[in-house]
């Protein structure tokens, strides 16, 4: 793979990177808007069992939208941590190391409930199936427990595109000028400094 395509890959996965945290974004203001209409002043829900289910149908629709960066997130943290070490102190923002590392332990709990859910699955008996409470409810729950990872993603994701823009930045700012010799200053009895040395 040339440097060219190495490129493209990555602003490929930024790209879809943008799209998830748009997607997530949006799927948080709906529910948002739902826990908003549907519990009391208290924060309590006035139906638990439907509150339930859409709280559900909010973790797995983020599940889903993830599922678009999933492959490429461990590329996607690399290559930002490269940037990073990369730019100038001054174009780096002090949260930048800290969010990346929440985004690493993220994915990590991210990719454990993939794969402890792949597990479950296979162990389910043959008549558990999408649309059977058996399959549904183990589903449910994996996606219940990556709510929070997801949300992390979600939010401290765009530190990953901030980070890319900086480095562009750097890449296409002019390199500082080399100051030109300040020339010796003749001295009061007309010769230069540099001449008597």
């Amino acid at each position: 793979m040339t440097t060219t395509d190495t490129l493209d890959a990555h602003k490929h996965r930024l790209e879809q990177l943008a799209a998830f945290i748009r997607e997530a974004d949006q799927i948080l203001a709906d529910w948002d808007n739902y826990s908003d209409q549907h519990t009391d002043l208290d924060g309590w829900p006035h139906d638990d069992h439907a509150y339930g289910m859409r709280a559900s149908q909010r973790d797995a629709d983020t599940w889903k939208a993830f599922n678009r960066i999933r492959t490429g997130a461990k590329d996607i943290l690399t290559t930002a941590e490269t940037q990073l070490q990369q730019l100038p102190p001054t174009a780096i923002q002090p949260r930048w190391t800290w969010q990346l590392s929440r985004l690493y332990i993220a994915l990590d709990r991210l990719t454990e409930l993939r794969d402890e859910w792949l597990t479950t699955r296979d162990g389910l008996p043959p008549s558990a199936r999408p649309g059977t409470p058996e399959f549904d409810d183990a589903r449910a729950e994996r996606n219940a427990e990556a709510w929070h990872y997801l949300d992390e993603w979600a939010g401290a994701g765009e530190t990953v595109l901030e980070i890319h823009r900086a480095a562009e930045h750097a890449l296409s700012a002019p390199a500082p000028k080399t100051p030109a010799p300040v020339p010796a200053r003749p001295r009061p009895d007309g010769h230069s400094a540099a001449a008597r040395r």
